[in-house]
């Protein structure tokens, strides 16, 4: 009973797993907190979950045994690590998914992996860099945010655009048009649909603001030319 209550009380177990899920807590609150679909108890039980594979692969003769013949014991963390960051991987890639042209769960996977890294640190008692590691994940996921959207930044769409074939203007008129707009577009795609009935150009198209990608699609709307348009904004 001596034995197992002074396991049990060995500040070198219970320290890393009580920083691995505050720093998981933590981590998890802010990702709660904007909606995402990983937050507060997935990134606590990650975190608390790394650690502990951790600890446990560091301390082989605590569990199992004193008379463990050495030869047996075959500690090595790095391995373990290892094994912890693949598995991680595939939760990572489950948040991820598109949608049009967008990407969306990128944040939410490196935020996945970050805290599962911060566990592994917990884990093998490297205290001072798992804690700047928390202090600089809480810093990117919330202070970043707020930077990013005072940068200026470049909105890109694909846009495509059906007219009916016999009054379908030609890519150098369609091309004018966008750039007194204030807009970027691409060399444009062609294809003729609906058995030659329509014809549908497509680009893509960038400007500093995403307020001329409404005036876009206000003129396309205003054209009585236009049969069919589309405008997805997309992430870069």
């Amino acid at each position: 009973m001596d034995f197992l209550d002074a396991r049990v009380l060995n500040p070198e177990f219970y320290l890393p797993l009580l920083g691995a899920l505050i720093a998981g807590s933590l981590i998890g609150v802010e990702r709660g907190h904007r909606g995402q679909p990983a937050g507060f108890r997935t990134h606590a039980l990650l975190c608390l979950t790394s650690a502990m594979l951790m600890v446990a692969a560091n301390h082989q003769l605590a569990w199992t045994g004193a008379n463990t013949p050495q030869d047996v014991i075959r500690i090595d963390p790095v391995r373990m690590s290892h094994g912890i960051l693949t598995g991680v991987g595939f939760l990572g890639g489950g948040v991820i998914f598109r949608e049009g042209f967008t990407v969306h769960g990128l944040t939410t996977a490196a935020s996945i992996w970050v805290t599962s890294a911060l566990g592994i640190l917990y884990g093998v008692g490297f205290w001072s860099v798992a804690i700047a590691g928390t202090v600089l994940a809480l810093l990117i996921l919330s202070v970043f945010r707020l930077l990013d959207r005072l940068l200026p930044q470049q909105a890109l769409a694909e846009i495509t655009i059906r007219y009916k074939r016999d009054s379908a203007p030609d890519t150098a008129e369609l091309r004018r048009q966008i750039l007194e707009l204030g807009l970027d577009p691409a060399p444009f795609s062609h294809r003729l649909m609906k058995k030659g009935l329509l014809i549908e150009h497509g680009a893509t198209v960038r400007a500093n603001n995403r307020a001329k990608m409404d005036k876009l699609a206000a003129m396309l709307r205003d054209n009585p030319q236009v049969v069919e348009f589309e405008i997805a904004p997309r992430n870069h």
